[in-house]
């Protein structure tokens, strides 16, 4: 991902300020983040006062098992943009600091796995030991808080619960009690009041 992200002149691993970047370009440091956000916390907030920072988020729409003595196989697993809320209720407000860009990077990826007798057998009886990047399929860019409106359906109605954001965005309802979770302090939803279907919100 990395290579993928590269210009000619980057610097890759720079020490700044007593944190490692992974790439530097002039005055925009690029994050690649595959894990938590939560992690970056500490990093976001001690820089994004002096720098412009872009955070790069993989999400592995499509998955392929590689084992040992085994053809390759796509796992039925499957990812999607809306993976991107359950990383941001660790930092839900942050993408409002004018510094910060969040790219979503849709991909499909190979996981290449061996046998672990540690792992649990209700588990698969193997650990991931590494990920490669097979192809990126989309970029989702989001420079301002309010870009995030793109991941909410049109068809909701003017109040409504996050049972409806689910229904109508095609995830499930944790995920749109996420959703609601990251937008609220953003002021991108208004909590109207609690019903018998829960909370309520408008746009």
């Amino acid at each position: 991902m990395k290579d993928y992200y590269a210009r000619p002149g980057d610097q890759f691993e720079v020490p700044l300020d007593g944190f490692v970047i992974d790439i530097r370009r002039r005055d925009l440091l690029i994050e690649i983040q595959t894990g938590s956000f939560a992690a970056m916390g500490r990093k976001l907030d001690h820089l994004l006062g002096e720098y412009q920072m872009l955070l790069v988020h993989p999400i592995a729409v499509e998955t392929y098992l590689e084992k040992p003595g085994a053809k390759t196989r796509k796992s039925p697993k499957r990812g999607s943009i809306y993976n991107l809320f359950e990383e941001l209720v660790s930092i839900p407000t942050l993408l409002d600091h004018p510094n910060l860009s969040l790219e979503v990077v849709l991909a499909s990826v190979t996981k290449v796995q061996a046998p672990d007798s540690t792992v649990r057998r209700c588990r698969g009886g193997f650990r991931t030991i590494d990920r490669r990047l097979r192809q990126i399929i989309e970029r989702r860019r989001f420079d301002h808080a309010t870009d995030l409106l793109e991941l909410v359906p049109d068809e909701l109605p003017e109040v409504f619960t996050t049972a409806d954001l689910a229904r109508r965005a095609g995830v499930g309802r944790d995920v749109a009690q996420q959703m609601a979770y990251c937008l609220r302090p953003l002021g991108l939803f208004h909590e109207r009041g609690r019903g018998k279907a829960g909370i309520e919100y408008s746009l």
